[in-house]
């Protein structure tokens, strides 16, 4: 799919954010099972068609979420996802993030550039103060992203999250919106 400046939410120089859309079953699915490797056992995006219309149709309606997928300027390919999972609004203006980059992207720092693009996204648009990100603490890939982007290490929270079977432990991170709003 096309990175199209119609749908395009924000640019960067090598990659753009866009919204997700039901379209997008084939190439997505297609990606997550060449990656399954690279993202077990942290991350489990949906592989098949139906799994994928359930993840992204709620990513897409619900209010409480907002899924990007990241596509290259070159051809448009999708390189990965960022979600902002769990929006609170009112005085607590936050969100939880979700990411992975697919395996032929991996290593080149397009994740990082398009997570760059989605803090911007947050902290303007959204009005958002304040995004988590929960990474299992084996987890160095992640760990490295959110520290480049700026996030800061707030504490440990064992047996936090249910994936694959087991009850994680998982190390907070945050970041708040640079101007304090």
């Amino acid at each position: 799919m096309s990175d199209d400046p119609g749908t395009c939410l924000a640019a960067g120089p090598r990659v753009g954010l866009r919204p997700f859309s039901l379209a997008d079953a084939e190439e997505f699915t297609a990606r997550a099972r060449e990656s399954r490797e690279l993202h077990r056992p942290w991350l489990f995006p949906p592989c098949t068609p139906e799994a994928y219309a359930a993840y992204a149709g709620t990513l897409i309606e619900d209010p409480a979420r907002a899924g990007f997928l990241v596509c290259e300027h070159t051809d448009g390919g999708i390189a990965g996802f960022v979600n902002i999972n769990n929006i609170v609004r009112g005085a607590f203006r936050s969100g939880a993030l979700s990411y992975g980059a697919f395996a032929h992207a991996a290593g080149r720092g397009l994740l990082t550039e398009a997570l760059g693009l989605v803090l911007e996204h947050a902290f303007g648009p959204l009005e958002l103060h304040r995004l988590e990100a929960n990474i299992q603490p084996g987890n160095t890939a992640s760990r490295a992203l959110v520290r480049r982007a700026g996030f800061r290490l707030e504490g440990f929270s064992p047996a936090m999250l249910h994936i694959d079977g087991a009850w994680r432990d998982h190390e907070r991170w945050a970041i708040t919106a640079p101007d304090g709003h």
